[in-house]
């Protein structure tokens, strides 16, 4: 068993509490405010050059070795969502509308335990780590931010690792896939302008709406007809709003929704499709339509041989028959910005347990975790960093 392991367990309670208090009080995407204090006295309390603000309220540490290595990026992110809690525990959440139901509290638990673990090993460190503690996720922003003010400068990292709980596995199970397992987000509109008119003369009118009809069927051909079936694609429309009145026809019709790829040349052929149905489906109705789409985040792309790694180092702490190596998902994360160009890898600890009641979905309002996936996640954090920083006989 992992010597990481056994001494997570001397921090079980001190992360259960930090864990319940961070979920009582929930922030939203940059106002986490409260959270990146705590985040930030803690690091500071570890000896660690401390930046604050970083991304508006993101927070980066950095722990130097002794000796000449290479950089290690650990990310975790901090913000909740605007949810109202369901739940009926002690530590439900005390901020109307807002609650973690995605894991973010156990993210930064996990990673301020982990900064604990390696900053008692500060003196057998080969090189550095950079914690970086995140804002934003949930609205895709977070990470572009941090960057935009240097994190991943002075010094750049060579490699970059985090993790998210996931309750679409029971706890104690834990994937780690080589390649792409989170896919890219864009988020696409298309505004459809038509000639309004009263609805008992359409031949006087050019109806955005029939339009609009015709397009939310056709897009549907893009994945279906011009994506290769063995690679993957989602184009969704997420949002139609046109007109006020029964017997009105609009002047326009607007449209949003969302393109999820693994591929960059797949996301470049589905954006040049949407936009060839969107204007050639309007303009057969004689409409005009106008496409916007805007990238949300990359695809999180796990280098093969840091994916292996971790999975061997998972098999070590929770048997090799629960470890999968082939779970993808067509959700999205930022943390695709902070691995561009970085040999990284993102990996899911699983969090649910049913008989518990805990195994509801992420963003569901009854969302929470088995806090067990708490301390195999930072096992396994702690582990994989020390197998870049540190030399094996140093690790325990």
């Amino acid at each position: 068993m992992s010597a990481f392991y056994e001494e997570v367990q001397t921090l079980r309670q001190e992360m259960i509490a930090r864990r319940r208090d961070l979920h009582r009080h929930p922030e939203l995407a940059f106002q986490e405010t409260r959270t990146a204090g705590i985040v930030a006295a803690a690091l500071s309390e570890l000896g660690l050059e401390v930046r604050t603000g970083v991304g508006k309220t993101g927070v980066v540490a950095l722990l130097e070795g002794d000796r000449e290595g290479p950089t290690l990026l650990i990310r975790a992110d901090m913000d909740a969502l605007p949810i109202q809690e369901e739940n009926e525990t002690d530590y439900v959440s005390e901020t109307p509308g807002v609650m973690h139901a995605c894991g973010h509290d156990a993210h930064t638990t996990i990673g301020l335990a982990v900064a604990k673990m390696l900053s008692q090993r500060r003196a057998g460190i080969r090189g550095r780590v950079k914690f970086v503690f995140q804002p934003a996720e949930e609205i895709g922003e977070g990470a572009r931010a941090m960057i935009e003010d240097g994190v991943l400068d002075a010094p750049r990292p060579d490699f970059s690792i985090g993790l998210h709980m996931w309750n679409e596995l029971p706890v104690g199970r834990v994937a780690v896939t080589a390649g792409p397992c989170m896919a890219a987000a864009d988020v696409w509109s298309c505004r459809i302008t038509g000639y309004g008119g009263h609805g008992a003369q359409p031949d006087k009118t050019r109806d955005p709406i029939v339009a609009a009809a015709q397009v939310v069927s056709a897009v549907q051909t893009i994945a279906s007809r011009n994506v290769n079936p063995l690679d993957m694609a989602v184009v969704t429309v997420g949002a139609i709003h046109g007109g006020d009145a029964f017997n009105v026809i609009p002047p326009v019709v607007e449209m949003k929704g969302t393109i999820r790829t693994y591929r960059k040349d797949t996301q470049a052929l589905v954006h040049r499709r949407l936009h060839d149905i969107c204007e050639g489906v309007a303009s057969a109705l004689q409409c005009q339509a106008g496409v916007e789409i805007r990238t949300m985040t990359l695809a999180v792309d796990n280098d093969p041989e840091i994916a292996d790694r971790i999975a061997r180092i998972a098999a070590g702490i929770v048997g090799e028959e629960n470890v999968l190596r082939n779970l993808r998902t067509m959700g999205s994360e930022d943390m695709s910005f902070l691995m561009d160009d970085i040999p990284g890898c993102y990996f899911f600890i699983g969090s649910a347990n049913a008989e518990r009641g805990l195994n509801y979905p992420h963003h569901n309002p009854r969302f929470d975790i088995d806090e067990e996936a708490m301390f195999i996640g930072a096992a396994i954090l702690a582990e994989a960093a020390a197998s870049f920083i540190l030399p094996s006989g140093e690790q325990g």
